[in-house]
């Protein structure tokens, strides 16, 4: 079984580098919302998550979503130092 971390680290880069961009997105989803579920919206696996899907809305031309993710990631990172 691959776990959702892989899922959402492994998945996205491959399709991205085969510009395969919506299916890159839903695998960014799915990886987050499982994440979030299983280990809840304050893990540091989820601030890499939204780390990993601002980096694909940025390449996908959509800097404002982009910058949402990483400042909820930001927040979780300094919550857990």
């Amino acid at each position: 079984m691959i776990s959702a971390a892989a899922l959402g680290h492994v998945g996205p880069p491959l399709y991205q580098a085969q510009g395969n961009y919506a299916e890159a997105e839903t695998l960014n989803q799915r990886s987050l919302a499982i994440l979030e579920k299983a280990l809840g919206p304050e893990h540091p696996d989820v601030a890499q998550s939204l780390e990993n899907y601002a980096a694909l809305l940025r390449k996908t031309g959509r800097p404002d979503e982009a910058a949402e993710m990483e400042v909820r990631a930001k927040a979780i990172r300094a919550k857990n130092e």
